[in-house]
């Protein structure tokens, strides 16, 4: 599939995405709660009966829409897996990939070869002498299968979106926050405990002579990691975190780490200049890594390497991971089934070599075609919807005009698939392979540093259950497997299909103008194309969004973080915004038709709230709520339909309705 330039859809596709009406609503009525009116809660009216009778699997931390299709990607790709086996694949990466899976499978090889694929980098670490061999093994880690404090990637750079540049930042906690090691709310200090019990056990298993001492000092080191890190809030700010800086600056401007030395181990000693995502971190990382003791730095990176390997290596190890990654933080009841873990870690690796069967046979030609309808149908919408907002002067609609011109659209999967001819993968040892597949990953990104960026590359795999934007490449990117109902049903009715996968592709959209990504310009730089008047009106919207998520707590003592929240908050309002006139256009003037007694206004409102429908363990969405930039999706229909004027007439919601927003409190954005 070539990515398409919108020039290439400038015109609104005016027919519907079929010819002819489909009688199939696409709505899912047996999940219906009758007792819950739509006007007092859309989520619940709509998904309230599915909620009461469904139990989330024992192995899941959630369950829902997005759930079930990421299940039933891993049993598409298991059973690809299974023909690559049996010789029904044909390729050069067949066999790769049915080897990295037989490798996890081996219960028996893996509990013979114990830690004998890890003793040599446990004993490399032990061997550690002096502050800088420390710092080798800091650059080292990412490499091969560690932790460390600080990280690099290689990314556009924000100045010059043609060209890659290295940015380094923090990096090195354990738990999913520093949240979790700095507040006192019971469940963290439960964390904590269960952390430290993880720690303990870790050293004991792999031989180490006081494991409890070793994991109380771990625990203090990461905590004290934690209270120099910056908040996520802080992390997603394009700006704070855009700090050019020659590298022959680094040991003026960050001293405390011996750059030269990390810089030659990690193969960045021809960098010229780097980006410093938290300038201030690193500076107190410095300072960190004089103060504390060398083996404690140690046993830092023997309690990463030991955890970032547990899953695969013997039974003992892998239920330690489990019971403070799986149960603690995510509150599952038992691990995935092991075919399914084994799926995960060929997908993490290889997931381009998986992705060409998988569309080949799960992905028709039709549904390309419809899905490319659709697409162009919102970003016509969005055009429309950027000549007539009210709060953006005409200059700066034609920047916003520029940029939406210049998005690139890619559907499905990618026109030049990765090559793993360099990959070696052995059918009998799993530690060996991830190793290996870190590895060549971690190459794979250096060997962008000196070409053009690359803007065929895909962020996903085709069976991924998602969907993204780049600010930086400008593009709007739809794996395979999300293009699947309740998101996308080939056999509905338009109506759903917009309030559903419409609001997707429009909420992608909306990332390129929501609070960090409307900070880049049309080709992909960092710059500002606002005037200061426009920017002030958009941020007093933002600022009222906040304030409205923030107010909601989905766990007790624990509410929605409207800041960190705020882009995708943005996205999920504009994009239902969106997809609802695109919807409406693709009518092309005709009315649409009333399908099991439902108007097809109600039609697309009932389909975006279907789609969101889910279970949560509270432990999993404790982490959400202090990690993730998503909001919980119990909220994510009701925040976004309650700013919705067409939501409000289409059920006549009234003052006193549990949906209902004073029109002139309605916030409208994109």
């Amino acid at each position: 599939m070539n990515p398409v330039r919108l020039t290439l859809l400038a015109g609104l596709v005016a027919s519907s995405l079929q010819a002819t009406a489909f009688p199939v609503s696409g709505i899912e009525f047996e999940n219906f709660d009758r007792s819950v009116r739509i006007q007092d809660n859309l989520y619940l009216a709509v998904n309230g009966t599915w909620i009461k009778k469904t139990a989330i699997p024992a192995d899941k931390s959630s369950w829902g829409a997005i759930a079930q299709l990421r299940d039933q990607s891993d049993r598409q790709v298991r059973a690809l897996l299974d023909d690559a086996a049996s010789g029904k694949l044909k390729g050069s990466d067949a066999r790769k990939i049915s080897d990295l899976y037989k490798s996890f499978m081996n219960e028996e090889a893996i509990e013979r070869a114990g830690l004998a694929s890890l003793r040599p980098d446990l004993a490399a670490i032990e061997s550690i002498g002096n502050r800088q061999e420390l710092i080798t093994a800091f650059a080292t880690a990412q490499r091969d299968l560690g932790r460390s404090p600080l990280a690099f990637n290689v990314v556009q750079d924000s100045h010059d979106a043609n060209r890659y540049q290295v940015s380094i930042g923090q990096s090195g906690l354990a738990l999913p926050d520093r949240d979790y090691y700095l507040l006192n709310d019971a469940r963290f200090v439960r964390a904590r405990e269960a952390y430290q019990t993880y720690l303990t056990t870790l050293f004991r298993l792999a031989g180490y002579d006081t494991p409890e001492q070793r994991a109380t000092a771990v625990l203090a080191l990461e905590t004290r990691l934690a209270r120099i890190q910056w908040s996520r809030v802080d992390n997603r700010d394009a700006r704070k975190t855009d700090n050019p800086l020659p590298t022959r600056a680094l040991a003026t401007q960050l001293p405390g780490i011996d750059w030269a030395t990390w810089l030659a181990a990690s193969a960045l000693d021809n960098t010229a200049q780097v980006n410093i995502r938290q300038p201030s971190y690193l500076i107190a990382l410095g300072k960190e890594i004089t103060a504390s003791d060398l083996a404690i730095w140690k046993d830092y990176l023997l309690a990463g390497k030991l955890s970032a390997a547990a899953p695969y290596l013997p039974k003992a190890f892998a239920d330690a991971h489990f019971a403070l990654f799986g149960k603690v933080l995510q509150g599952q009841q038992e691990p995935a089934a092991r075919w399914q873990r084994g799926v995960q870690l060929v997908n993490s690796l290889m997931g381009e070599a998986v992705g060409k069967y998988y569309v080949a046979r799960h992905f028709p030609a039709k549904d390309k075609a419809r899905m490319e309808t659709l697409v162009a149908n919102l970003l016509q919408a969005y055009r429309q919807s950027i000549d007539t907002i009210d709060w953006m002067s005409p200059e700066t609609k034609q920047q916003a005009q520029a940029k939406l011109a210049k998005y690139t659209v890619k559907i499905g999967y990618p026109d030049t698939w990765r090559d793993y001819g360099s990959l070696h993968v052995q059918p009998d040892d799993p530690l060996a392979n991830l190793k290996a597949g870190t590895a060549f990953n971690v190459q794979y990104m250096m060997n962008k540093l000196g070409k053009p960026v690359d803007r065929q590359e895909w962020g996903m795999s085709p069976q991924t259950v998602n969907a993204y934007y780049s600010p930086q490449k400008n593009e709007i990117v739809f794996p395979a497997a999300i293009l699947q109902a309740p998101f996308f049903n080939s056999k509905a009715d338009d109506a759903v299909n917009y309030g559903a996968i419409g609001a997707v592709i429009g909420h992608e959209i909306s990332h390129g103008f929501d609070d960090q990504g409307s900070h880049f310009d049309g080709d992909g730089n960092l710059k500002d194309w606002w005037s200061a008047a426009d920017r002030e009106h958009f941020d007093a919207l933002s600022r009222k969004l906040i304030a409205q998520y923030s107010a909601v707590e989905p766990v007790k003592g624990q509410p929605i973080n409207g800041r960190l929240t705020l882009g995708e908050n943005i996205a999920d309002l504009s994009g239902l915004q969106i997809a609802y006139q695109a919807y409406r256009l693709s009518l092309g003037g005709k009315a649409p038709p009333t399908i099991d007694g439902l108007s097809g206004d109600k039609r697309f409102f009932i389909g975006f709230a279907q789609a969101w429908r889910s279970r949560v363990r509270e432990e999993a969405l404790v982490s959400q709520l202090v990690s993730d930039p998503h909001s919980p999706s119990s909220y994510r229909p009701i925040g976004a339909a309650i700013n919705s004027d067409a939501f409000h007439k289409a059920f006549g919601i009234q003052p006193g309705d549990g949906m209902y927003k004073p029109e002139s409190e309605r916030i409208r954005i994109w």
